[in-house]
């Protein structure tokens, strides 16, 4: 048996798109925790500088680029400099994301295709563009992030529930892809976690109490409760785990109902 740490990630190479604030910021510092050099992307320079700094004051390499996953040049651009930067790729966090929350009713053309791009068309595209250099070496980790929109449905969030769902398949069908090479593609889906996105809904002390009622572990997530999935996802010790989808959720999707105090 192995006496190497398989969640240890010293000496692996790591690109993480949107990484800027919210939960790529979290993916990017918990993969430098675990001994990863990071890469991390926005589309612009300067809103990097504050990650950057936290990745270099665990002591790993940080190396900002520019990336807008909208645009094929981009993703090309970014990736090669990346890749010519480190030298490899080992690990892809495909996070970058946007929303815009409207009822069904209101959403415009342009709004479903500013989600699917950014959401969906982008990240097969990111993904292409490293697994092209993976595939070489015989080694990858892709974990693609998707939501609990990925298997549920909710009111106002039409093209974004398209779009993580997409995801989800999305994953199924390039693990099945890159397997043969030696690269794994899972899905980390959050839950009800609060970032820029959506804390304007979580100023709403009722709506909260409603969520938590709804969670069976009682609160919504906080960005710690990613780092160890995405490590994981990240890392040999899920080397046999491909094609999956992984809900960090508090175990909202059991879809629990609450029973009714037992009559005395």
């Amino acid at each position: 048996m192995s006496t190497a740490n398989p969640f240890d990630l010293t000496g692996k190479f790591a690109l993480v798109t949107g990484a800027s604030r919210g939960l790529g910021r979290t993916f990017a510092l918990a993969l430098a925790r675990a001994g990863a050099d990071v890469a991390i992307t926005s589309r612009t320079l300067a809103s990097l500088d504050g990650t950057r700094r936290e990745v270099e004051a665990l002591g790993r390499r940080c190396f900002p680029v520019v990336l807008d996953v909208r645009t094929s040049e981009s993703i090309t651009a970014a990736v090669t400099t990346v890749h010519g930067h480190f030298g490899r790729i080992d690990i892809l966090v495909n996070n970058a994301g946007c929303n815009i929350r409207k009822p069904a009713l209101d959403v415009t053309w342009e709004d479903w295709n500013t989600i699917l791009d950014t959401n969906l068309r982008g990240p097969f595209f990111v993904a292409q563009a490293v697994a092209r250099h993976m595939v070489g070496r015989n080694y990858g980790r892709i974990v693609n992030i998707g939501s609990v929109t990925s298997v549920a449905g909710y009111a106002g969030l039409a093209p974004y529930g398209a779009s993580r769902g997409g995801i989800r398949q999305l994953t199924m069908s390039l693990a099945d892809d890159w397997g043969p090479h030696g690269i794994t593609v899972n899905c980390l889906a959050p839950g009800w976690f609060k970032t820029s996105q959506n804390a304007v809904m979580y100023d709403n002390a009722e709506w909260v109490s409603y969520l938590t009622d709804k969670i069976p572990l009682r609160r919504p997530g906080r960005p710690d409760d990613l780092e160890g999935t995405c490590v994981f996802l990240s890392s040999d010790a899920s080397a046999y785990i491909t094609g999956q989808t992984i809900l960090v959720d508090g175990g909202i999707t059991v879809n629990s109902t609450r029973a009714l105090p037992a009559k005395k």
